[in-house]
This record gives C-alpha cells, sequence and structure tokens, in this order.
C-alpha cells in the first residue's frame, strides 16, 4: 500500500479509501487461509490467535477463507479487469503456498511470499492508477521484490520452535549463526544499492543506510 501510493501520481480520497478496503480483504484471507494450516505450530508460536486458542474451529476458518475468495475476486471485478486477475493470481498463490503445502518448502516458500507481495501491491498501484503501471511502478516494484526475496527468511527467527516441530527447514534453523550474518550483511548492502538506484542525495543516502546497518546488527545481536 505504501509503495502504491509513493508511486501513484493521483491521491484522491476516495482511491485510497478503496485501496485500503481492497487490501485489507485480501490481507484478511491470506491470514484466515495460513492460520488455518498452521495451528499446530501457532499453539507454540502464537497461542493467542483464533484458532489455536480455541475461539475458531479450523474447519470454520477454511470456511470463511472461501468465502473471502468470492469477496475479493467480486470487489477486484468492480475496479478492473486488471484488477480482478491480480486477484486471482493473488487466490493462486494462496491456494498453492497452503493447499499444496509449499509453505515447507524454503524455496518455494520464499518465491511464493514474493509473488504475494508484489500482487498486493500491484493491486493497490492498478487501483490508485486507474491504468497499466508505467516504468517508475515496475522499477520500484521489481526492487521491492528482490528486498522481500533476499529478507523474507528474516519473518523465521521468532518462530523457529514452532517450524521445527512441524519439521520446517527454514534458514534460522539450517544455519543458526550463518543467516544472522547474512542479516548482518545483506541489509545495508540493500540499502547502499537502493540509494544509487533511485539517486538519493548525501545525506538521505546516509540515512538510509544507517537505518539498513541498524536493523542487520539488530538481527545480529538479539537472540531471543
Amino acid at each position: 500500500m505504501v509503495f502504491a501510493a509513493v508511486v501513484s501520481p493521483h491521491h484522491e480520497p476516495l482511491a485510497l479509501i478503496c485501496t485500503v478496503c481492497w487490501l485489507w480483504f485480501h490481507l484478511f484471507q491470506f491470514n484466515v487461509s495460513n492460520q488455518s494450516y498452521s495451528a499446530d505450530e501457532d499453539m507454540m508460536n502464537k497461542p493467542w490467535r483464533p484458532i489455536s486458542s480455541g475461539r475458531m474451529s479450523v474447519q470454520d476458518a477454511r470456511a470463511l477463507r472461501w468465502g473471502l475468495v468470492v469477496i475479493c475476486l467480486g470487489l477486484s471485478f468492480l475496479f478492473s479487469s486488471n484488477v480482478l486477475i491480480t486477484s486471482m493470481v493473488s487466490t493462486m498463490i494462496m491456494i498453492v503456498y497452503d493447499d499444496f503445502h509449499l509453505s515447507n518448502h524454503p524455496i518455494f516458500k520464499t518465491l511464493c511470499n514474493v509473488a504475494a507481495y508484489v500482487t498486493g501491491g500491484v493491486g493497490c498501484s492498478l487501483i490508485l492508477w486507474e491504468s497499466s503501471l508505467d516504468g517508475t511502478s515496475i522499477k520500484a516494484f521489481s526492487c521491492s521484490a528482490l528486498v522481500i526475496l533476499l529478507t523474507i527468511h528474516a519473518q523465521d527467527f521468532p518462530d523457529i520452535n514452532g517450524d521445527r516441530k512441524s519439521g520446517r527447514r527454514t534458514l534460522p534453523i539450517v544455519a543458526p549463526e550463518g543467516s544472522r550474518v547474512y542479516m548482518l550483511c545483506v541489509l545495508p548492502l540493500l540499502s547502499l544499492a537502493l540509494t544509487s538506484v533511485w539517486s538519493l542525495g548525501p545525506l538521505c543516502s546516509i540515512f538510509f543506510v544507517s537505518i539498513g546497518s541498524w536493523v542487520g546488527l539488530r538481527y545480529f545481536l538479539f537472540r531471543d
């Protein structure tokens, strides 16, 4: 949503509200689907979630998930055919990720996450633009996809115990020390590369790289 708003030349309040609603329903759809398949590990990693806490059954969650598929596709149809196609692609990503268990494969899990983030951003941009994307938008989403591809495993650090219980082989489990050294190095390097791609000034570049370095240092130092 943030990327879409930045690269869009239009910022009408109604379009922004519609974009937020579209994104909210699609994120809701993804979360319900994902949590309906991760109840066991959530009991260890995130016991406050509805299914793992017993407030909702797996069957009810999956019924809600398929209802949300219809809602998301119908909502996308109201905007344009391109938004509808984006929603359909997003739904297919969700299905192969959860129903075909690609979430258990380290490489395909990463690729599905990248695709999900990019389709979400593209859908938001198409609603804001009310047309196809321009070169700047494509460049921005390409950079975003690269950053997500190289750093998505950062979300696996808090879930090591649950992932190990479910048999997943995430990077923090396979390489507990190397994965942290990797984050320490890749975040400053990515930040430096992005300052060059977008031709940031000296002060903005220093600030941007400093933030990336600080986040990378935190991943390396904080182990709990």
